[in-house]
C-alpha cells in the first residue's frame, strides 16, 4: 500500500457560501501530513469526507487501500481519530470513557492505554464534565493511540491548548509513530507547529488545495527575490512567480516572491536582460502566508 489517503477530483458545495472545489490529494504511507489553512478554508470538511461523515458531490475517495464509504467498516478499525471537537460523554469518568471507548477496538491495547495514561497525567477517576480543555486534548489523543491505528487523523488537536500540554500531545504521538510506522494526518493552522513534525504539507485557501509538496520543498523552495530591469513577461520562467510588486511605487527594482526555487535558476535573469540582486530566504510562516495571498483573487488580496 503506497499511499494511505487518496482524493480524486473531489467536489460538496454548501448553498452560496462554500465549496470544496476538485480537491485532489495524496498522503504517501508512513509520513506525517500537515494539512494547512485558515480556519473556514476547508480542512475539516475534507477529513469529514474521507472519514465518511459526509458525502462529496462528486469524486473518489480511497483510504488504506479501500473505497468510501463502502469500506468504512474496515477502515474505522484501523484508524484513530481526534475530531476538532471532544467526542467524548460528560457524565462518565475517564476510565468509563476508556472502557466504553475500548469496546469498538478489537486492536486496543490496555498495557500501552495505561503507559499514556501516565505520561499525559490522566486521572482515571476524575468525571469528564471537570477535565480542563488541555486534560481533556490528553484524553482524546489516548482514546487514538490505544486503538494502535495505522492511520491516526487529527483535526485541529492542539488548538487552544497551552504550550506545555501541545508538547505531550505531539510527543506521544511522535513516539507512536517512531515505534510503528503509523501514518499522521494533522490538521492545523499552527504554522510553526507542523514545521517540525511533518514529512509532507497541504495548504487549503476557500475551498481549494492551493499546493501539496514535501515539507522540505515548500521550507527551501519559497524565496524573496529583488530584480531590477525585471521583464514585463515570465512565462518561460524556471519557478513559478507568485508575486510581483515595484519597490517604493517606483525606479525599476522589483520584488519577486517565487515558488520552487532553485540556486541554479540564477542564469535565468542574465538570459532576460535582468540582474538578481538579492535572494532571501523565508521562514514557514512567510511563505505559508505567500502562498495563499498569491492563490487568491486580486479584489480579496486588497480587502
Amino acid at each position: 500500500m503506497s499511499n494511505a489517503i487518496e482524493l480524486k477530483n473531489l467536489c460538496w458545495k454548501a448553498g452560496k457560501s462554500f465549496a470544496l472545489q476538485d480537491v485532489s490529494l495524496v498522503v504517501p504511507s508512513g509520513c506525517i501530513y500537515g494539512f494547512l489553512g485558515p480556519n473556514g478554508s476547508g480542512k475539516t470538511t475534507t477529513i469529514r469526507m474521507f472519514m465518511g461523515m459526509m458525502k462529496p458531490d462528486s469524486g473518489s475517495i480511497r483510504v488504506l487501500d479501500r473505497s468510501v464509504p463502502e469500506g468504512m467498516t474496515e477502515i474505522l478499525a484501523r484508524v484513530g481519530y481526534v475530531p476538532e471537537r471532544p467526542h467524548v460523554y460528560p457524565a462518565l469518568t475517564v476510565s468509563e470513557q476508556i472502557r466504553w471507548h475500548r469496546s469498538f477496538f478489537s486492536r486496543w491495547d490496555d498495557a500501552w492505554a495505561a503507559e499514556l495514561m501516565g505520561r499525559l497525567h490522566v486521572d482515571p477517576d476524575m468525571k469528564i464534565s471537570r477535565l480542563s480543555k488541555g486534560q481533556t486534548g490528553k484524553l482524546l489523543i489516548l482514546l487514538a493511540l490505544a486503538q494502535r491505528p495505522e492511520l491516526l487523523v487529527l483535526d485541529e488537536p492542539t488548538d487552544g491548548l497551552d504550550p506545555v500540554v501541545r508538547r505531550d500531545v505531539l510527543t506521544a504521538t511522535l513516539d507512536y509513530v517512531s515505534e510503528t510506522g503509523a501514518t499522521v494526518f494533522i490538521s492545523s493552522h499552527l504554522v510553526h507547529e507542523l514545521e517540525r513534525i511533518c514529512d509532507w504539507v497541504g495548504v487549503m485557501d476557500h475551498g481549494h488545495l492551493v499546493a501539496q509538496l514535501p515539507m522540505n520543498d515548500f521550507k527551501n523552495g519559497i524565496k524573496r527575490l529583488r530584480v531590477t530591469g525585471a521583464p514585463a513577461e515570465t512565462a518561460d520562467a524556471p519557478f513559478h512567480l507568485l508575486s510581483r510588486a515595484r519597490d517604493n511605487g517606483t525606479g525599476s527594482t522589483e520584488t519577486w516572491i517565487v515558488r520552487d526555487w532553485e540556486d541554479t535558476m540564477r542564469s535565468y535573469f542574465a538570459g532576460v536582460g535582468a540582474e538578481l540582486r538579492d535572494v532571501v530566504d523565508l521562514d514557514l510562516e512567510d511563505g505559508f502566508v505567500e502562498l495563499l495571498r498569491s492563490s487568491r483573487p486580486a479584489s480579496a488580496r486588497e480587502e
